[in-house]
């Protein structure tokens, strides 16, 4: 078991017919470290809708001659995929497609249904038939039984948010309309820009905005639906405020990039705070602050600005492979690390070494790369992470669906230092994390075991998978 990224999403509005394809794909760029299982782009040409997915990166998915197969439009949505609810094939990648009594629809999903599993069950025993086993067609689907009623896709899709429960942030195109929605906790971030020739851009990300061009604009808020048409942009606000904000602290700590704003807070900046907080809730003597690629990098910097301590270039990352996160086992995982990080000797070499990562999960990354340094000469090496242990599965799009897993469960911290091989190990104070974004409205539920939801009963990823398995068992045997 191992945490991955949370998926990307965008979507695209423009005033014109135009290569909207094209911008969906820099725009998947800029978040493919939100996920890099799979990819997909829809493209509306009035109202024919094209789409491509595949496993894989944008890169491998999306050549030139893929690109050039969709036609030129004013509407289309995209997404990166890594799947917290569903296997990894095909049929999981997004966006998802409905044909529907009153149109079709295209939908992709940024983040994980805490009730995903009571609402499939209740819609398969109607006569829903499901394609996949991602939560993303349980949405699709909760959302078109409702359209059947419903006056217009932006009501069916607010009486679908009443029977919504978890995270959720979503981008979906009807015919004529780009539909974009947070739900009321806010979980997971998504913001939208304009770029000077009247196109809308929707992402998870404001980085992927500046990729097509756009300018920020704003974030949209906690349970809020925005539309845009033809008749330009509305938003719908009566489910905000009617649940706590709680923005995923995760987000600023590692899924986003360093270069994104999310609700007035700079990553960046709030990665920096981290460093600065650790240096003064474990300090130790030391030669040298040097953090992990990416995510460290910027905590080791404050680290380094409070301690007084120099900062240097420790670990150097070949970045033309994924985050060691995404791999399919351990012995895998291993092997990646040791192509992903060199260090680089004449830093560390004879040197007490403050490391700074971002997390510690299983502790088998961390003992690898602390092997890596003692190799290259490093004299100690005291590792500080930027984020409170993880404690408590989350149910929110983070894939820790077991206590099982996780290291600091088992151990102490002085146990998990002599594990992973350090000569001393600190973790940012629970207490703390407000000092990353100046705020008490996050979730921080996989530190605290604080839950702004109900629990799930079933935490599995492939719990879907499961289900079918049994059900297969069941006919085979009779």
């Amino acid at each position: 078991m191992s945490i991955h990224e949370e998926c990307g999403v965008i979507g695209i509005y423009s005033p014109n017919q135009t290569d909207v394809a094209g911008l969906v794909y820099y725009g998947l760029y800029a978040l493919q470290h939100r996920g890099q299982e799979g990819c997909g782009i829809a493209v509306n040409d009035d109202g024919v809708f094209f789409s491509h997915k595949g496993l894989g990166l944008v890169s491998e998915i999306f050549n030139q001659e893929e690109l050039a197969k969709f036609p030129q439009g004013r509407l289309a949505v995209g997404h990166v995929r890594y799947g917290t609810t569903g296997g990894n094939n095909l049929s999981n990648c997004q966006p998802i497609m409905v044909n529907h009594l009153k149109g079709k629809l295209a939908v992709a999903h940024n983040g994980n249904l805490s009730n995903a599993l009571p609402l499939r069950q209740s819609l398969e025993l109607s006569g829903a038939i499901f394609h996949s086993t991602s939560d993303t067609e349980t949405i699709a689907y909760v959302i078109t039984r409702e359209r059947i009623t419903a006056p217009s896709i932006q009501e069916a899709v607010s009486r679908a948010m009443d029977k919504l429960e978890g995270a959720y942030s979503l981008v979906m195109m009807s015919s004529t309309k780009l539909i974009a929605l947070r739900d009321p906790h806010g979980f997971r971030p998504l913001c939208y820009g304009l770029r000077e020739d009247g196109t809308y851009v929707v992402a998870s990300e404001s980085c992927a905005l500046s990729a097509v061009g756009a300018e920020f604009v704003r974030d949209i808020l906690p349970g809020e639906i925005l539309t845009i048409d033809f008749k330009g942009i509305s938003s719908d606000k009566r489910h905000c405020g009617t649940a706590p904000r709680r923005l995923c602290i995760f987000e600023h700590i590692y899924f986003a990039r360093q270069d994104s704003v999310i609700e007035g807070v700079s990553v960046h900046a709030a990665r920096v705070r981290a460093g600065e907080v650790l240096a003064k809730a474990h300090p130790v003597d030391a030669d040298i602050v040097i953090g992990v690629p990416d995510s460290g990098l910027d905590a080791a910097l404050g680290y380094s600005r409070a301690s007084g301590i120099p900062y240097g270039i420790g670990l150097v990352k070949n970045k033309y492979i994924g985050r060691t996160f995404i791999s399919p086992g351990q012995d895998h995982r291993l092997d990646q690390v040791r192509i992903k990080l060199s260090p680089v000797s004449s830093e560390v070499s004879g040197k007490r070494v403050i490391l700074i990562d971002d997390s510690i999960v299983r502790g088998t990354t961390s003992a690898r790369i602390v092997t890596l340094l003692r190799n290259a000469g490093a004299r100690e090496i005291h590792m500080r992470i930027s984020a409170p242990p993880f404690l408590h599965p989350c149910y929110y799009g983070t894939d820790i669906d077991s206590r099982d897993h996780l290291i600091a469960c088992h151990h102490s911290v002085e146990e998990i230092a002599r594990i992973i091989g350090a000569d001393s190990l600190g973790y940012l104070p629970l207490e703390d994390l407000k000092e990353l974004c100046g705020t008490t409205e996050y979730c921080s539920a996989c530190f605290s075991g604080c839950y702004p939801t109900p629990i799930p009963q079933d935490t599995r990823k492939d719990q879907f998978e499961q289900k079918l398995s049994a059900k297969r068992k069941e006919v085979t045997q009779k």
